[in-house]
């Protein structure tokens, strides 16, 4: 998925190849020059370093832009469809979830990973094994284990 800060990545990449150019292009006695051109390239480079992770340079404590567009995407209540007419319980009951149930998952499923995502729902709602999950994602069944593990702990802490 491209969106601004991809095409402006683009632009920003070329305007640094750009200066590298110019600074190898001064003469030896322009120090003033090539010192305002090194702090141009930093400055670019921790701008570009920002808009490919979508967090602060060195800071680790932020979250990765596609963390942040899969956040966005789920809090929207439109991703879940109406799913009534397919839930049903053991007993041919038909299932309806109210919009703060809806809400609830959503918030489930944004704090997912993906791969949480994908081995907690293959395990739990289609009723794989550990193992068949693992061969399907070319993983360890340790690591299957682990990522449901974590979601469930998630939604433990969610609901719980």
């Amino acid at each position: 998925m491209e969106n601004w800060a991809d095409n402006l990545l683009v632009e920003y990449t070329e305007g640094r190849r750009e200066l590298h150019r110019m600074k190898a292009n001064l003469h030896v006695d322009n120090f003033e020059d090539e010192t305002q051109i090194n702090s141009m390239i930093e400055s670019m480079t921790f701008a570009m370093d920002w808009m490919e992770t979508g967090r602060q340079p060195d800071s680790y404590l932020g979250a990765d832009k596609r963390s942040i567009y899969q956040r966005q995407f789920f809090e929207s209540i439109d991703v879940i469809p109406d799913i009534t007419d397919e839930l049903y319980d053991i007993n041919s009951k038909q299932i309806y979830m109210t919009t703060d149930e809806k809400k609830a998952l959503a918030k489930i499923f944004a704090t997912w990973s993906h791969k949480e995502r994908v081995c907690y729902i293959a395990h739990v709602v289609e009723s794989k094994s550990m193992q068949n999950i693992a061969k399907d994602l070319n993983v360890s069944k340790s690591t299957v284990q682990t990522h449901i593990n974590r979601a469930k702990k998630k939604v433990l802490e969610l609901v719980g």
